[in-house]
């Protein structure tokens, strides 16, 4: 999908196409609506990066927001530097996720061979599948697999638009590797059918860290010995990689220079764990923000046990994650008796977790996560208990 979250946004706040748009900040950055003095009819008014202070993080941004350096993972000051009059929206996950079901099903509808990569990514396969339109037209070549693919990715791009609004690009290619750069080729809402032949072409010509899975590091090193794009990696000795990367990451990136990728298209993928986390604005402190604290400890767990509902899984261990002031990260597990779904089970063994740490630092990330899953199906799923807001604080004895 194409600048996904922002691209949802974009649907609810229409006025802002063709703007830089930031997604990343907290509800306090939520548009204003008011009636306008003259008129009386209700104007919106939105937040800018301008004077941002705090430790937001931008979770994507829009294309022309791109165009002025902001991108994912980037600070919200550093951004605030790069785009000042960019508009700053909340995060709204649960539109989000709303959203990907939407584009997933009707993928489904066409192609039902997919593997899910994330909440705005999928893999599919497309060997057994034929174009809905007749192929029996005159002077189309019906019989040409890579034909019948581009015709079948058009109506997956016309299938997604038509139930979400929204934009996708798609790579067709002879395996996932393939398909995962080709679709990168010509965002936004792009088509893009990548033959093996058309590797040298196509791909060769660019920088090697635009291969999926060599990233900046990888990169740097690779330039220190003088190769800087991927036809400089297809052409060099597979020894001298392995040599210098060792024998698994130095043979992958021979192969995936080549074009070489054998993995399948996997259609059930188990989750390992499911999480929620989140990163504060402020550091909070145990102490003098323990109401504040709690309130959020409590949603992350709802927040848990409601996406374990929604997947169809229990977990066994449930883990807790803090981030300090600086910097320095912990983590601890509890494994309980049985398997559960349950918000109030889980926040009670986080919290056992929670007093197994210090808590004299300020605290600038706190998570939930749930390990160990098996099908829900398999275990039964007891009714759940709502956690209620005047839930005791975890943090009380702080």
């Amino acid at each position: 999908m194409d600048a996904f979250y922002a691209s949802v946004e974009l649907l609810r706040y229409p006025e802002l196409a063709g703007r830089p748009v930031v997604i990343g900040g907290g509800r306090r950055h939520a548009p204003v609506e008011a009636p306008d003095p003259e008129t009386g009819r209700p104007v919106r008014t939105f937040s800018t990066l301008r004077g941002y202070v705090g430790r937001g993080v931008a979770t994507t941004a829009t294309y022309e927001a791109r165009a002025l350096g902001v991108h994912s993972a980037m600070g919200l000051m550093k951004a605030a530097q790069l785009a000042p009059d960019a508009v700053l929206l909340p995060t709204d996950f649960d539109s989000y996720r709303r959203h990907s079901r939407l584009f997933k099903a009707a993928v489904r509808a066409i192609a039902p061979l997919i593997q899910d990569n994330g909440i705005d990514e999928i893999y599919i396969d497309l060997t057994d599948v034929r174009p809905r339109r007749d192929d029996s037209v005159p002077g189309e070549p019906a019989t040409d697999p890579w034909w019948r693919a581009g015709e079948v990715a058009q109506s997956l791009r016309e299938a997604v638009r038509a139930a979400t609004g929204l934009t996708c690009s798609i790579g067709v290619a002879p395996n996932k590797l393939l398909a995962k750069m080709a679709s990168e080729l010509d965002k936004p809402d792009g088509l893009t059918l990548l033959r093996a032949e058309d590797v040298p072409r196509c791909l060769w010509p660019l920088p090697a860290m635009k291969i999926n899975g060599i990233g900046p590091k990888s990169a740097a090193r690779l330039e220190s010995l003088g190769i800087r794009t991927i036809g400089e990696l297809a052409a060099a000795d597979p020894a001298w990689l392995v040599l210098h990367f060792g024998r698994a990451h130095g043979g992958w990136m021979h192969d995936a220079a080549n074009g070489r990728d054998d993995r399948a298209v996997l259609t059930e993928m188990e989750p390992k764990s499911i999480s929620r986390e989140t990163t504060f604005e402020r550091d909070l402190s145990a102490k003098r923000d323990r109401e504040e604290l709690s309130g959020i400890f409590t949603a992350l767990c709802a927040g848990v046990s409601a996406d374990l509902r929604r997947k169809g899984y229990l977990g066994r261990t449930i883990g807790i994650k803090l981030r300090y002031d600086n910097f320095r990260t912990v983590t601890r597990d509890k494994t309980i008796d049985r398997p559960t779904d349950d918000a109030q089970v889980i926040r009670r063994a986080a919290g056992q977790c929670l007093k197994r740490v210090p808590l004299d630092r300020r605290i600038r990330l706190l998570g939930v996560r749930a390990g160990a899953l098996c099908p829900a199906e398999a275990e039964g799923s007891a009714p759940q208990a709502t956690l209620a807001e005047g839930t005791p604080s975890l943090f009380d004895d702080a």
